[in-house]
């Protein structure tokens, strides 16, 4: 399992850990941690207490993160609210399915039993079950392998580029219309 994220109170590691330790369980599991932030040393502090630093490895901060992140199994992302869900994207773009809160632009972006599985905001228990369904056998993981990577695949460039130049466009046109000059 991997996160990836600036460790501030709104994306939740609390419950990264605890969907974590929910999997790790039912079935043998690593975390991996990329990031830094405030909360960093509370979830430090949560694996020594709960004696699973051998299992959680804190990779810190990295600039190119895709190989870590596609050596994985399954991206995990708890977040309170998400404007788009870009680290949830670049997982999908590796072929890593998504258990994920439903906050903000995320759905857009996880499509829900495609791509990974959407949960309500803090229902650890919840994605602690989608985490262990998705990993429960070869078969199933493999499906939302490919899920992911046709559903990343509706954001490549060549597709969102021509949009955003058409919507450039229309407001471009609707400003002459209006005879609002800038």
């Amino acid at each position: 399992m991997v996160h990836v994220s600036n460790f501030r109170p709104g994306k939740r590691v609390q419950d990264v850990m605890a969907v974590f330790m929910g999997v790790r369980e039912r079935m043998p599991t690593r975390l991996l941690l990329i990031g830094d932030g405030p909360d960093r040393q509370l979830i430090e502090a949560q694996c020594r207490d709960h004696h699973i630093c051998d299992d959680v490895c804190f990779l810190g901060k990295m600039t190119d993160p895709e190989a870590i992140v596609a050596s994985c199994d399954l991206f995990v992302l708890t977040s309170e609210t998400e404007s788009f869900g870009l680290a949830a994207l670049e997982a999908m773009a590796c072929g890593v399915p998504v258990v994920s809160t439903d906050a903000g632009g995320t759905a857009e972006v996880v499509e829900n039993g495609v791509a990974g599985l959407l949960n309500a905001v803090g229902d650890v228990a919840a994605m602690t079950g989608n985490a262990l369904t998705i990993l429960s056998d070869e078969e199933t993981l493999a499906r939302y392998r490919v899920g992911a990577l046709r559903s990343a695949a509706r954001f490549d460039l060549p597709k969102v580029l021509p949009r955003y130049e058409e919507l450039y466009q229309e407001v471009v046109q609707q400003v002459k219309a209006d005879g609002v000059h800038q």
